[in-house]
């Protein structure tokens, strides 16, 4: 199996080519030479079945690999019960939504740590977690693979080793290596061919070599302060970071077949291509 690379959401070219509507995506992805696509469910999962089941079958027909983004307001360490009970419940929502469709992954956000220390917060993320993969299992939606994603913000949780705490949990459970945000997390980190490589050495090392290999990302340019993330970019930007070519070349020559979802601001699709049309000519070499 090869990467498969795709837009998250949609870009600005879906409109200004006359496309409507979600039911278009699927013609759009092939148009632009791609074959993955990110369902944004950011702000809530507002998508019905028969919508889904639609716009699935679509997806299908084109070859296109699907995964869905759960709302970024899910909360895993809330200090408030009722918020943790919600935040499971906004899982199982996407996960529904994710089998529908025929997505098989859903990236999920760790949240905040709020006022708790730091470990004591990653302790009851990693609890509700797993209490959302079992949620999962009773429901019969035990297929769908949740990806946790690295997050961009220093006091978010979500660095990558405690995503690859996350991945502990459960088998199944692929991480979703944002190299955006960690770029940004670590103030311009991500810079030569060492930085990457030891992104997979941690993911070997912690999930093997199996997992590893299909591992989800997200790429894009992000603006980062002292703080950490600030906002995405597009390719065009030459100030900010990462570059995809290390990425692509440790990808092909470890033989991994991940899904590469692209969040650049509004070029997405196009950038997507970029790296596709890159890793493509490493393949023709």
């Amino acid at each position: 199996m090869s990467a498969k690379f795709g837009p998250a959401g949609t870009s600005d070219s879906f409109a200004k080519m006359g496309y409507k509507g979600s039911l278009g995506m699927p013609e759009y992805i092939v148009k632009m030479g791609l074959d993955a696509f990110e369902y944004q469910c950011g702000r809530g999962v507002n998508i019905g079945e028969d919508k889904a089941r639609q716009f699935g079958v679509l997806a299908a027909e084109k070859g296109i690999a699907l995964s869905l983004h759960a709302p970024y307001y899910i909360s895993l360490a809330a200090a408030e019960e009722a918020k943790l009970d919600n935040s499971i419940n906004y899982i199982l929502q996407s996960a529904r939504a994710a089998d529908w469709m025929g997505a098989t992954r859903v990236v999920v956000h760790p949240g905040g740590k709020g006022k708790m220390e730091r470990e004591v917060a990653v302790n009851l993320a990693i609890s509700t977690f797993a209490r959302a993969i079992k949620a999962m299992d009773e429901e019969g939606l035990g297929h769908i693979t949740l990806c946790p994603e690295t997050m961009g913000k220093i006091n978010q949780l979500g660095d990558l080793d405690e995503i690859m705490r996350f991945c502990a949990v459960d088998e199944r459970v692929i991480p979703c290596i944002d190299f955006g945000h960690l770029n940004a997390r670590t103030r311009g980190g991500l810079t030569t061919r060492e930085d990457f490589r030891k992104i997979f050495d941690t993911l070997q090392n912690s999930i093997g070599t199996e997992r590893m290999k299909k591992y989800h990302a997200h790429f894009s340019k992000i603006e980062y302060s002292e703080g950490g993330e600030v906002k995405h970019l597009t390719f065009d930007d030459t100030v900010f970071g990462p570059n995809y070519d290390y990425l692509m070349d440790i990808t092909y020559k470890l033989g991994c077949s991940p899904t590469i979802i692209c969040e650049s601001a509004g070029t997405q699709a196009e950038d997507a291509l970029q790296m596709k049309t890159y890793y493509k000519s490493l393949e023709t070499k």
